[in-house]
């Protein structure tokens, strides 16, 4: 049997954020999903290699592989520090249905989960989009909140090296701001994907009806935003089984009893029911924090290979 590699010149000018969202929005309506991770490190170069699987039934099986090497940038020349690639597996035979490169997946999972987390969350007449970083991440999110997004009248560009939120802002069309404060307070949506490790984003900046996406802060010992904006937010979270107890940024203030489990108010499989109480009001402060577990792997490696099975 030949197995399909699917890569980037195969796929994704087929894609479009709009559906990949679509498509965790109605992997959660199926069962929930069985997840296990195993992470190796070797200490002497800070080198990691990660396996996150995930089982749903009636989609499938998924395992993806990840090294992270961060001296590869470094090299001469430089080259990725994290290589990947994703397994995907029939949910009836377990045979191999493809093989799915593993940064293809991650970039639009990333970013799909944010839209879909803001378009169930934030204001429907959000105009004005702060994104608070310079990275590829950061590049990926202009693009999916446009296209979730379409009224978007203003998208601000914020990053610790100035230098760098001009350049993506250039090559984005968008606008490169350096006081960060007042652009969170002047955003209708502000979506964060940093490598910060200690809180930066402050609760007294928030103003009411603010929608915050922090994506960021995703393993322990990482924050972006302070105590105060999680007091002050009603809090979500793509999946509590992935985000709670494993991530700076709710399992640090939890610890220190300054939120507790029960602020954290739902996740996407309590968000997909109909009776699910999110916004409750213009005003509300919400607070996304995207954890991206496996079974979003799954889900999105699902969907890039049924969009790829269609066009062949």
């Amino acid at each position: 049997m030949s197995i399909p590699f699917i890569g980037r010149a195969e796929i994704e000018d087929k894609l479009s954020w709009s559906k990949v969202a679509d498509a965790i929005f109605d992997g959660h309506k199926r069962s929930k999903a069985r997840l296990g991770d195993l992470f190796l490190n070797r200490e002497e170069d800070q080198s990691t290699m990660l396996n996150r699987a995930a089982w749903i039934d009636d989609l499938g099986l998924a395992m993806k592989a990840v090294t992270v090497y961060p001296k590869n940038a470094q090299r001469e020349p430089a080259i990725p520090t994290i290589h990947g690639v994703v397994i995907l597996f029939d949910d009836e035979s377990g045979q191999v249905k493809a093989l799915v490169d593993g940064q293809l997946v991650t970039k639009w999972k990333t970013a799909a989960d944010s839209v879909l987390g803001a378009r169930l969350l934030a204001r429907p007449d959000s105009r004005k989009l702060l994104v608070v970083g310079s990275g590829v991440v950061a590049e990926s999110l202009v693009d999916a909140y446009r296209d979730v997004f379409p009224d978007l009248s203003q998208i601000q560009i914020w990053s610790r090296t100035h230098a760098n939120a001009q350049d993506l802002a250039a090559k984005k069309g968008c606008e490169a701001v350096e006081d960060l404060a007042a652009a969170v307070g002047n955003a209708d949506i502000v979506t964060s994907a940093t490598m910060a490790r200690e809180p930066f984003i402050q609760g007294a900046w928030a103003q009411s009806g603010t929608h915050f996406d922090l994506i960021g802060a995703f393993k322990d010992g990482m924050r972006e935003a302070d105590d105060a904006l999680l007091q002050k937010a009603r809090i979500f979270v793509d999946s509590r089984e992935t985000t709670i107890d494993h991530i700076g940024e709710l399992k640090d203030p939890i610890a220190r009893g300054v939120i507790s489990e029960k602020d954290v108010l739902a996740d996407y499989y309590d968000m997909v029911q109909p009776d699910c109480a999110m916004r409750t009001d213009a005003s509300d402060v919400t607070l996304f924090k995207n954890g991206g577990g496996a079974h979003l792997d799954l889900m999105v490696t699902n969907a890039i290979y049924d969009i790829w099975s269609a066009a062949q």
